[in-house]
């Protein structure tokens, strides 16, 4: 049965249920919308590796909602013939990848279509869109959510997995993803702990994944016992199966989070088809009050890149993650901070540890002044696992457990470490200061497949002086400092604010070592490039525009963990957003 069918059904069982909403309570429906368009008008720059693959690339997104108490449905369109840069070729194309209708009575939802669905911390379930850095795994099937009791959340759902274009007719073409959740509010259930404050929520989640095996993937390795070299066809699972349960307890300033997850055997091209059991467990606590607040935080993940479509190589950052594991380092804002992002490795394992400290001064105080002053500072420390692998060739280790491990120790490679200082302080009622110092540890070779090790130094420094009710200058000078890579960036920003409609901004971001990339270049050879961009910024009601021309340098642009290689881009940018 092709699923515009089962849409359909839907549709026809749903109908009562909005007859009722009308007659009943004269609830009327509402529509909601948004539409986005980012336009590049590209120009070819060999001097920093800019091209022109066509006149102009876009991104264009059409959203429409109707809802009202007991009824929602929706529909997406999206406009990617020729995508902005960076994004895969895959979303190459225009049409309705996302459509979905739903029901609400009482206790009980019950959506159709595609949906996005998070089980916990999303160890083992997250699938969401993130437009900027290209990610849409939505699920196409079914979910069901329950409230049957007091305290009591149960999630049922299944459904196949978006990938880019690709037609999901709910057969066995495609896997299929099956999960439950159930979620328990202890305190709802016990007086003593909702007079006292005391919030307990317990968590139970379960997740499979039916693929069914359509290549067979052939290894050469020695055998064990005689050492001569054979081929191995790999007896593929076309089940797997993942668990977690959780603890978040809650109790006046303070509130803690343990989580564990496992994973059963998934060989992939990302784990390069070894047979082990991922797992990762997470331990969070934090402590906040007016004027200060305190966090710690741990966790160790190994061989958890849990994907709908194992045969997807590690150049495929990301299309078809069934789950999301959260970045213990700091999101960076300022342009320089930035350009040495951590992404987390899910298939690799790593131990990761996070604290961060924030706290205000009060006013009238000899640190605090006439106004008050933040401090606060943000430490991570990323490192692998210990790991010993079965075999010194990586081409032997197909097919096998991979490694041995001691889950509690800490592997010698550091992957990633971060220290970062601010202190955010108001001068005057007109002049506001905001200042930061970074260091920076990252292991290029890790997380982007080669390059070394790059140790940086970081300093910014950020002003805001607001003139009047209207008029508002800011201002950004960025300063980072290494040995290796491309040595040292400079980065300057002004951005003048004039209420209710405007904003000006321009910027300029150096370094002197970029490399050529002009088809004549001398092999070495780099340039001292400045990346100029202005733009401006027009906003009425629910309407944006914005129109920019300059150059922007090729990196990688990073949220939660996940990261998306942009390359260097030049040519005039334009884009408009409406929501209503």
């Amino acid at each position: 049965m092709r699923f515009k069918t089962i849409i359909i059904a839907g549709l026809a069982t749903l109908a009562p249920l909005c007859a009722v909403a009308q007659d009943g309570d004269g609830k009327k429906f509402k529509l909601h919308g948004s539409i986005q368009s980012d336009v590049l008008f590209p120009e070819k720059d060999g001097k920093i590796g800019a091209t022109k693959d066509n006149w102009s690339l876009t991104n264009t997104y059409v959203e429409l909602n109707l809802l009202n108490k007991y009824f929602t449905a929706g529909v997406r369109y999206e406009g990617l013939e020729h995508p902005l840069p960076g994004f895969d070729e895959g979303f190459k194309g225009r049409g309705i990848p996302y459509f979905y209708v739903a029901g609400h009575y009482k206790g009980f939802d019950l959506t159709l279509g595609d949906f996005y669905e998070q089980f916990g911390s999303g160890l083992i379930l997250r699938t969401y869109e993130e437009r900027a850095l290209g990610i849409d795994n939505s699920l196409r099937g079914g979910k069901l959510t329950m409230r049957p009791f007091k305290g009591v959340n149960i999630k049922l759902l299944g459904g196949q997995q978006r990938f880019y274009w690709e037609h999901r007719n709910l057969d066995d073409c495609n896997a299929w993803i099956y999960g439950g959740d159930v979620e328990l509010s202890l305190d709802r259930w016990f007086k003593k702990m909702d007079e006292t404050g005391t919030r307990l929520t317990l968590g139970f989640s379960g997740v499979s994944k039916h693929e069914k095996v359509t290549d067979d993937i052939t290894v050469f390795r020695a055998d064990p016992t005689t050492g001569q070299q054979g081929a191995y066809r790999l007896n593929l699972p076309e089940n797997t199966a993942a668990f977690d349960a959780r603890a978040n307890l809650k109790k006046g300033n303070y509130s803690f989070l343990a989580e564990y997850a496992w994973k059963g055997q998934d060989p992939s091209a990302r784990n390069d088809y070894i047979y082990r059991h991922g797992q990762t467990l997470l331990l969070s606590g934090s402590y906040s009050k007016r004027g200060m607040s305190v966090l710690l935080q741990a966790k160790r993940t190994e061989d958890m890149d849990f994907m709908s479509r194992r045969s997807l190589d590690k150049g495929v950052t990301t299309a078809c993650h069934i789950n999301h594991l959260p970045a213990f380092s700091m999101q960076q804002t300022y342009a320089l901070a930035s350009i040495y992002p951590y992404a987390t490795q899910n298939a690799l394992g790593e131990w990761a540890f996070q604290g961060e400290f924030a706290y205000t001064f009060k006013r009238k105080t000899p640190l605090g002044g006439k106004y008050g002053t933040t401090v606060k500072l943000n430490a991570s420390h990323i490192r692998a696992i210990d790991r010993n692998d079965l075999s010194s060739n990586p081409q032997d280790l197909a097919g096998t457990e991979g490694y041995t491990s001691k889950f509690f120790k800490v592997g010698s490679q550091i992957y990633y470490q971060d220290i970062n200082v601010q202190l955010e302080k108001k001068l005057t009622k007109k002049f506001k200061l905001n200042m930061m110092y970074a260091n920076q540890r990252y292991n290029k070779t890790v997380v982007e497949g080669e390059g070394g090790t790059v140790k940086c130094h970081v300093a910014v420094v950020e002003g805001k002086y607001q003139f009047n009710k209207k008029f508002t200058l800011r201002g950004e000078a960025q300063y980072l400092h290494t040995r290796e890579d491309q040595k040292d960036w400079w980065y300057g920003l002004l951005e003048l604010s004039i209420l209710p409609n405007l904003m000006l901004t321009v910027s300029d971001q150096f370094n002197a070592n970029v490399p050529d990339f002009s088809e004549d270049a001398e092999e070495g050879k780099t340039n001292r490039v400045h990346y100029l961009m202005g733009s401006l910024t027009f906003t009425k009601k629910a309407h944006r525009i914005q129109v920019g021309y300059g150059m922007t340098r090729a990196g990688y642009n990073c949220s939660g963990g996940v990261c998306r290689f942009v390359p260097a881009q030049k040519g005039l940018q334009a884009s408009y957003s409406f929501n209503f």
